[in-house]
């Protein structure tokens, strides 16, 4: 097998990010190319760069044992059809892994991006080998991926692994584009925190750093935040406390049902660090079921840019490799 290269495509609302890898998970090479937004030259676009790159690398097509690729939105596993997609312009029930397999004349597997991430940093990354995990992606929205036994939850219409879209506040919640009010994403998203922040800075007299940077730059960024509770801001460290009690609560409740090993961190704001990790990790083994609570560790994702690719090398390796 160490001859042979398996393709991770992630498709991403302004690049998609292309690897080869080897059988074990190492990229040879990786690229990316815009995304065509209006969803029509995905798939063709997506095959003349493979092949353009063979031809740089002067490797034959055979090579490549199949592709496993990552998209926004609720798919099929079965069938590679993609329910639904923002800002991509592919049509609803799209069947993209048989536009893909007929432009690449390559096998093709393809789920949810956040689920590829997730199988990337068990594979290679945070998750170092762990075979039961909850990956949370906390960027611009709260995505993720659940793994039981080294396997993707799905569910029974390809919702499974939601984490974004648990309910963290029952009332009174702030609405979320999912349609329902006080979801995690509405609160531990980089745009959770900037809404919490700003309302607090509102209400509050006393000046802080905050009140500072937000007269200086017209605005506040969840970066800021974490940055002014490392320096000790009284505010800054009240919002970082609120955020990371619910998201501790959230992850606390998927433990005690899951009962993971790992529960890894990951998007941008984990580039907070420690002060995410530590925090999160408390209230989360505060509110978890002792015993679960006991067997998880809470670290933050290594990969990066990567999880994706390398979650779509797993899984072309998983279901064409014999």
């Amino acid at each position: 097998m160490e001859d042979k290269w398996y393709v991770g495509v992630d498709l991403g609302g302004t690049t998609i990010k292309m690897a080869f890898t080897n059988h074990y998970g190492e990229i040879i090479v990786k690229w990316e190319i815009p995304t065509d937004k209006s969803g029509e030259n995905i798939t063709t676009d997506i095959a003349k760069a493979i092949d353009a790159k063979l031809l740089e690398l002067n490797e034959p097509k055979s090579r490549l044992i199949g592709i496993g690729m990552g998209a926004p939105g609720p798919v099929n596993l079965e069938t590679g059809v993609i329910y639904e997609t923002v800002n991509l312009g592919l049509k609803e029930n799209y069947p993209l892994k048989d536009h893909l397999e007929l432009e690449t004349g390559l096998p093709s597997v393809i789920d949810n991006d956040a689920n590829l991430a997730a199988l990337g940093e068990m594979w290679k990354g945070a998750g170092d080998g762990a075979r039961d995990l909850i990956f949370i992606t906390l960027g611009t929205g709260v995505g993720g991926g659940i793994i039981s036994n080294g396997e993707i939850i799905h569910g029974i219409n390809g919702a499974g692994g939601e984490i974004g879209h648990i309910t963290s506040i029952p009332e009174g919640g702030a609405p979320c584009n999912c349609g329902k009010t006080g979801c995690i994403e509405t609160i531990s998203s980089a745009t959770g925190i900037v809404r919490i922040a700003m309302e607090k800075i509102e209400k509050t007299n006393n000046k802080s750093s905050l009140h500072r940077l937000l007269e200086e730059n017209g605005a506040v960024t969840s970066k800021d935040v974490f940055e002014e509770a490392g320096n000790g801001d009284p505010l800054a460290n009240e919002i970082v406390e609120y955020i990371t009690f619910h998201l501790g609560l959230v992850i606390a409740n998927l433990a005690s049902g899951l009962n993971p090993e790992k529960v890894v961190l990951g998007g941008g704001v984990s580039k907070a660090g420690e002060i995410l990790r530590e925090k999160v990790e408390n209230h989360f083994k505060n509110f978890a079921f002792p015993r679960a609570a006991k067997a998880a560790n809470v670290v933050i994702a290594t990969l990066g840019n990567d999880a994706g690719v390398i979650g779509g090398a797993w899984l072309a390796k998983t279901k064409f490799s014999r």
